[in-house]
């Protein structure tokens, strides 16, 4: 006995549900497939508490933004670099505040050199060249309008107290050294944040 089934309907014949899951799953896809994550255990970092901690950085190169967490306690922070507007906030839990400043490309690495220092250092510890040091000081005005920055950092900064900061010459940073709030991206970078007094921001 044979038994004849007729042909599956073609996508346009498809039920509406059927065409929108689908199109859901594509689009989940995409976002997805761009998007490296990658967490590294920290030890020895002068911007933590008790020099410990885990950071994960994750780096979409569709959107050209990294972000770093800082998981350690209240010290924690959470960085992200917009590659595309050239800006960076970096928001520090335990002063309940956002801090934007301009990225310094000849220092700050590259999207795609971020991913290849931290595939290279992750469960390597630190070793080689010694992180560089970027040293900003902080405006103690508020930041009235976020949008100026563009939606990435606006989004992670809305509703907090938001300060823009400059970068600080080399020659000029020891006299800042006393009052700065230091977060260490993995063992790359070591950046400052300084201001009149540390409840400034």
């Amino acid at each position: 006995m044979s038994v004849s089934m007729s042909p599956a309907p073609p996508l346009h014949h498809a039920p509406a549900a059927m065409k929108l899951t689908m199109i859901v799953v594509g689009l989940l896809g995409l976002l997805a497939a761009p998007g490296f994550a990658y967490t590294v255990n920290i030890s020895g970092n002068d911007g933590n508490v008790d020099g410990s901690g885990q950071q994960s950085v994750s780096i979409n190169g569709v959107h050209n933004v990294a972000n770093i967490d800082n998981n350690n306690g209240w010290d924690s922070w959470n960085s992200l670099w917009d590659y595309e507007n050239s800006f960076a906030a970096t928001r520090l839990f335990s002063r309940k505040s956002c801090i934007v400043h301009r990225m310094n490309k000849d220092a700050m690495p590259s999207l795609q050199d971020l991913d290849a220092m931290v595939k290279e250092q992750k469960g390597k510890g630190p070793g080689g060249a010694p992180p560089k040091d970027l040293m900003y000081s902080v405006n103690p005005t508020r930041v009235e309008d976020l949008n100026t920055f563009g939606p990435k950092i606006a989004g992670m900064c809305r509703g907090i107290p938001t300060y823009v900061a400059e970068e600080i010459p080399g020659p000029n940073q020891p006299l800042y050294s006393k009052k700065c709030y230091t977060a260490d991206i993995l063992w790359i970078l070591r950046m400052s944040f300084c201001g009149t007094s540390v409840e400034t921001y």
